[in-house]
């Protein structure tokens, strides 16, 4: 999952705000039951990267911040710090501890922080951090689904009507067939197969086309093997979800999302070298980085190694 062909961060991002109730269910059951699922939830993906904008620690796949209502009588809210995690990680405990905290110390409510681990490595399953120190004990820990675990239950995910377990089923296949091309098309196909005998609506599919498209990324002809398959899916299911404009959209989409991760990516080690050079950042120079296209991102990666001010690295390239 390392390589830049398998950045899954746009379809596990758009999945969960899609189909929270879901991800929830299917990966956190216990937390699920105590969410008061009648009232609205809210994503709060900008005020999450406000307040930890300066600690960053590793890179994240996927981190989102949801205000939810417990069902406990009293309408009281909380939040959920949701954390996808695609590889293995030395800072990720410590990550999900500082995040905890200063969600917290934003908005002095309780914090629910949840981990999905979508890595490779089996024994890898960190679920708390924390120190002791002159008698003072501070500890976080937090519940962990492990995608691993899941993979002797295939059968059982590919019939699950829960779009996670669908989704999960998809990233055991795209595991499964790393660098095989003719197995990740047949695993491609067998997953379209049964996201059309589901017969589910029309926006669902295309939603979890695109995630599907996204992991299980082929070469160009035999994408169009797939195209070509889905037409005749189409054909005999007697349904059109997948039009030739969508299809344009799909590919633009798949697109946009790579360079997307590419310039967060291109950020983030901009940003360390900054901060090694110039210390801590102010918040205008990280807004800059945040905001950056990524001709700007190159023209500042090689500013940064002669500049002698932070703002002539800005400003004199």
């Amino acid at each position: 999952m390392e390589s830049a062909n398998d950045h899954y961060d746009s379809p596990w991002k758009e999945a969960i705000e899609q189909y929270f109730l879901e991800f929830m269910a299917f990966y956190f059951p216990d937390a699920y039951t105590e969410i008061d699922w009648a009232k609205e939830h809210v994503f709060l993906d900008q005020e999450l990267r406000a307040v930890v904008q300066d600690a960053e620690l590793g890179t994240r796949f996927v981190d989102k911040l949801v205000r939810v209502t417990e069902l406990c009588g009293d309408e009281s809210w909380i939040y959920i710090h949701v954390e996808v995690q695609g590889t293995k990680q030395v800072e990720f405990a410590e990550r999900m501890f500082v995040y905890n905290y200063r969600i917290f110390d934003r908005y002095k409510r309780p914090v629910a922080s949840l981990a999905v681990l979508a890595d490779e490595h089996k024994r890898w399953k960190p679920t708390s951090y924390g120190f002791s120190v002159l008698g003072c004990r501070h500890t976080l820990e937090f519940p962990v689904a492990k995608l691993t675990d899941y993979e002797e239950r295939l059968d059982e995910l590919l019939e699950s009507d829960n779009a996670f377990g669908w989704i999960t089923a998809a990233h055991i296949l795209t595991q499964k067939t790393k660098k095989q091309d003719k197995e990740g098309y047949k695993a491609k196909l067998r997953l379209l197969r049964i996201l059309y005998e589901r017969h589910w609506n029309k926006q669902r599919v295309i939603n979890l086309f695109n995630v599907i498209d996204w992991l299980m990324q082929l070469p160009e002809w035999l994408n169009n093997k797939v195209w070509q398959e889905l037409e005749t899916i189409e054909e005999r299911e007697k349904v059109q979800y997948i039009t030739s404009v969508e299809r344009i959209g799909i590919a633009k989409g798949r697109v946009v999302g790579r360079v997307e991760g590419r310039v967060e990516g291109e950020a983030r080690i901009l940003k360390r070298q900054l901060e090694r050079r110039f210390g801590v950042l102010p918040e205008w120079a990280s807004d800059q980085l945040v905001n950056a296209k990524e001709e700007e991102l190159e023209a500042w990666s090689v500013a940064v190694l002669t500049a002698p001010t932070l703002d002539a690295v800005f400003h004199e390239c």
